[in-house]
């Protein structure tokens, strides 16, 4: 009888481990979890009409793995310096989190484009600024329930505003109390709005001074067409880290310059129209990411030398794995092809390390 008992007992705990298991591997908690994940190349990602494509060595762009935190990632975060968590924004839900990433991706490979056509000067580039993209809404403010992520706000009081810029420039002007007329797109409809100005929620550690009607990451909506045509498909990748990379790979196909020479080159990178590289996130993971696939270089942002900089984060994540990969850091897309001017020719491919 007591056999019996002790068996039943044992035969209800596991069915209870599993079902808190299955629990704390299911329930979100507000963090986003990450790790390192590929580097993958760009040749096929890249497409410029009348690229010949037959160089040696690549280029690849480097990723990470993210997805909604659980209890269990959580904790599997911390058996790992190259797993991390990050709180997740409150003002947007998963949906409008990875819409976000595929705008910033797509305003991404338009720098991307712009900076190495500009770069390279063989092709031309026409530019046409529709408005700001709305990427999502702080909640509690004047625009919740009156704007969406998606919309293009065109107008604020009848004046144009093309660019994110400008309307940064132009809501810098009222306080809180003014209420303005916003006048935007959704889904091909021309809408207006009132809104008023109220004080703006405080960032971490500080009391807020801010005022606005809660515009959650404005991006510049625009219209790019480029001579010869270039073409960027990345698949599921979201947002705007691969710029840098992007913009090599456009140049080497725009210029037919062998720019690699044969070598496995990998690297990770914002980057704007003028060809400025900025800064990332994960830049260590990216360096572990890098190196798995046998990259020889690998290009992070230098930050002009910030003491905190993605460069002094991608080398001491260097130094903990022991790779011989060269960490090179860059400010410009120009730092980058001065870099590779200097490497001599390899005549031998890529090979994976794990």
């Amino acid at each position: 009888m007591e056999k019996t008992i002790i068996k039943k007992f044992s035969w209800k705990r596991w069915v209870v481990l599993f079902i808190i298991l299955l629990l704390l591997g299911w329930i979100k908690i507000p963090y986003y979890y990450s790790q390192p994940g590929m580097a993958e190349p760009l040749t096929e990602m890249v497409h410029v009409d009348g690229s010949k494509k037959e160089h040696s060595g690549t280029f690849m762009l480097t990723t990470i793995q993210t997805a909604h935190a659980t209890p269990l990632l959580a904790a599997w975060s911390y058996l790992s310096p190259f797993r991390s968590l990050h709180p997740a924004p409150e003002e947007l839900t998963d949906e409008e989190y990875d819409e976000r990433q595929r705008v910033m991706m797509e305003i991404s490979q338009d720098n991307a484009k712009i900076a190495a056509y500009t770069a390279s000067s063989h092709g031309r580039v026409n530019i046409t600024n529709n408005g700001v993209y709305v990427s999502g809404i702080v909640k509690g403010m004047a625009a919740e329930g009156y704007l969406e992520s998606g919309d293009v706000i065109k107008q604020i009081n009848g004046q144009d505003v093309k660019t994110a810029e400008e309307l940064l420039e132009v809501l810098s002007s009222y306080e809180e109390g003014d209420t303005v007329s916003v006048t935007f797109r959704r889904a091909g409809v021309a809408k207006t709005e009132s809104l008023t100005f109220a004080k703006l929620p405080a960032r971490e550690g500080e009391i807020s001074k801010r005022a606005g009607i809660g515009i959650q990451g404005p991006l510049t909506d625009r219209t790019v067409t480029f001579v010869p045509d270039v073409e960027i498909t990345a698949g599921a990748i979201g947002g705007p880290s691969a710029g840098l990379m992007f913009s090599l790979e456009v140049y080497q196909q725009l210029s037919s310059e062998n720019l690699t020479k044969g070598h496995c080159i990998a690297g990770t990178g914002t980057i704007d129209e003028m060809g400025r590289v900025g800064p990332i996130g994960g830049a260590n993971q990216k360096v572990v990411a890098a190196d798995d696939e046998g990259a020889a270089y690998f290009f992070v942002p230098h930050q002009y030398g910030a003491p905190n900089s993605n460069y002094v984060e991608a080398k001491k994540a260097a130094e903990a794995i022991g790779t011989e990969m060269d960490i090179v850091p860059v400010d410009t897309l120009q730092d980058a092809l001065t870099f590779l001017k200097t490497l001599p020719e390899k005549t031998e491919g890529c090979s994976k390390r794990s």
